[in-house]
């Protein structure tokens, strides 16, 4: 073995019954290596990970660990004793590993450092699926392992603890494999990406560098499969013409072409099979209605127990819009949902739905599914057929086309994997059309290739949409315009998640960010104590203009949205659809604006900063 390779398997394989998961698969993690794992649903990524812990043995071929190695592993549902705090869970880790007690105090204190927990002696019973995810990631890293495995960790995490995970392993110097749907995370943090899938020759697809650039090498690389499958169909095809001409084998020469011939064709018809991927058939059906307004909200107040949810709300969707909702758990992202869903009445302000307005939903945590029926009449609840787009489908046909075989029609739903759950649930929601689609979460457990198909889908969508995921990616290539909540009431409108990104840096980045109207404040301070006049060397002679003149344009931007608000409010203009959304569309622009003057603010401001 390799001086540098940590840990590594080496043509293993493995099945479970008759379904084989990989065959004659190696894999290697050397010092400093940050690695992706992705593959279809099935594909066997979490038993590869479990054979690399240690934890299961494959049929057939070696695991290999370099001495000394410690192994930590994050499984992708932790288990704890829900009767112990978090930092009993901790303390017992330490002692059932050996520690030294004189070292144990100094290791949890760093421990707890690093999860942020905002109460050490919380019982682990009464955490969330975030929280226990928070958990079991600093359990892993209290040993201080040599390769850490981490099987789906952003599962029930929020965007907060996506980042806050993001910046751990970004910041690791040891390696790493983690398996993962999330691209904008697998983007963020690996160095290397391995594929595990059937359709490449070996059954796995290695690239060195980001996902992006995984992307780029596995179009290449399936672009070239494509082609020598064509070259190797000509030759059989020739092949195949000369046969049918009936040559005696009565040479060696003959004979040997023959026993080529069936070669070829045997390999071609691996070729395809391998080929033959099946995608999951997406794809929502649209009412066709006309109307410009589906729903308009004005001045939408909403509170729980006290606390604001969303304050003076003001929204118009339309067909074609595609909005998104960004906040961390509990901000009120699922009470904006029913809001407009209709299934929960603000306390002040108003929402207008059109009329006879069709709103098909996807629930976060799938309540509509009966766990007890069977998948047969989860899908087709009458009979054998279901009507899609007013054609009559076979279940069968329909099953297949959301990749359920046959044999687990009888199967009862609780049996399903979520990952199953979730294509079962938008199996049920395709045959309904709708004017306006709300999903929560709906890609939660979800592979890679479905996640790809569902995206096609929802932006193929003619009606409006509105969408809340931890799923960077899929948000920022769908949504039209993006709406941040705070989880105090305070709602703000981005053009993207880069914007929003870059909103949330300048935040940080500053003890004393100004809120609206801050930056002019700021800016006030500067110059009277000659600072702003001593920074501003450092700048350029173009963005001295500009931090002269920036102060100005923020609050006559602040005014434009003033205007706005009030032009929204206007009684004259109710009833003209293609005013009201002129004027919602100018008041999102002018909002996105106001933000991206305090980005370029924070920037300056950066900049003067620097020594």
């Amino acid at each position: 073995m390799s001086p540098n390779i940590l840990l590594s398997c080496e043509s293993i394989s493995k099945s479970y019954g008759v379904r084989s998961l990989f065959t004659d698969l190696s894999l290697a993690l050397f010092d400093g290596d940050h690695v992706g794992l992705i593959g279809p649903n099935g594909s066997g990524k979490s038993t590869l990970l479990k054979i690399l812990t240690g934890l299961e043995s494959p049929d057939r071929g070696t695991r290999t660990l370099r001495r000394h190695t410690r192994v930590g592993y994050v499984p992708q549902e932790p288990t704890f004793s829900s009767d112990h705090s978090i930092e009993q869970v901790l303390q017992d880790t330490l002692t059932e590993d050996g520690l030294d007690p004189h070292e144990q105090g100094g290791r949890i204190a760093r421990a707890l450092s690093i999860g942020t927990f905002p109460d050490d002696e919380q019982a682990v019973s009464t955490l969330s699926g975030g929280w226990r995810k928070r958990l079991a990631i600093t359990q892993a890293l209290l040993l201080e392992p040599d390769v850490l495995l981490l099987d789906e960790p952003t599962n029930h995490l929020d965007l907060e603890g996506i980042l806050w995970l993001e910046q751990l392993l970004k910041n690791r110097t040891k390696a790493f494999l983690v398996i993962s749907h999330d691209r904008r995370f697998l983007e963020s943090v690996t160095s290397r990406m391995v594929e595990l899938n059937r359709c490449y020759p070996d059954g796995r697809f290695e690239a060195h560098g980001r996902y992006s650039d995984f992307l780029e090498q596995r179009d290449a690389e399936l672009q070239a499969q494509a082609d020598y499958q064509a070259s190797l169909a000509n030759r059989v095809r020739r092949e195949m013409e000369w046969l049918r001409r009936g040559p005696k084998a009565r040479t060696t020469k003959a004979k040997g072409r023959i026993q080529s011939a069936g070669k070829l064709i045997d390999e071609l018809n691996q070729t395809e099979a391998r080929a033959a991927q099946s995608a999951v058939g997406i794809d929502f059906s649209s009412s066709g209605r006309k109307s410009k307004q589906l729903v308009v909200a004005q001045q939408v107040t909403k509170s729980f127990n006290d606390r604001p949810v969303v304050t003076n709300l003001d929204l118009l969707l339309g067909p074609g819009q595609r909005l998104g909702l960004l906040g961390p758990n509990g901000s009120g992202k699922t009470t904006l949902l029913r809001l407009l869903a209709g299934t929960l009445n603000p306390d002040s302000g108003s929402i207008t739905r059109a009329e006879g307005l069709r709103i098909v939903s996807f629930e976060q945590h799938r309540e509509s599914l009966d766990q007890s029926a069977t998948l047969r009449r989860a899908l087709a609840p009458a009979g054998e057929v279901v009507v899609y787009q007013e054609r009559s489908i076979h279940l069968a046909s329909w099953a297949k086309r959301f990749l359920f075989q046959p044999e687990q029609l009888d199967l009862p739903v609780s049996r399903l994997s979520g990952g199953e759950q979730a294509r079962l649930l938008i199996a049920r929601l395709m045959l309904q059309p709708a004017d306006l689609l709300i999903l929560d979460e709906p890609t939660n457990d979800l592979d890679i290739p479905t996640l790809e198909v569902l995206e096609d889908s929802l932006l193929e969508f003619p009606g409006a949409l509105v969408l809340v995921t931890h799923d960077r990616w899929l948000l920022d290539r769908v949504s039209t315009i993006l709406l941040a909540l705070d989880g105090t009431g305070r709602v703000d409108w981005f053009a993207d998640y880069a914007q929003w990104e870059s909103a949330k840096e300048r935040i940080a980045g500053s003890d004393t960010a100004p809120g609206n109207g801050g930056a002019a404040a700021a800016t006030h301070e500067n110059k009277a104590s000659g600072d702003g006049v001593r920074k501003s060397k450092k700048l350029t002679f173009r963005e001295q203009k500009e931090w002269g003149t920036i102060e100005e344009n923020i609050l006559k931007a602040e005014e434009r949205v003033t205007v706005c608000q009030a032009a929204m409010h206007d009684p004259a203009i109710i009833s003209d659809s293609a005013e009201l959304q002129a004027r919602h569309t100018a008041l999102v622009t002018a909002q996105a604006e106001v933000e991206r003057l305090y980005a370029r603010w924070a920037e300056l401001d950066r900049n003067l900063a620097k020594p």
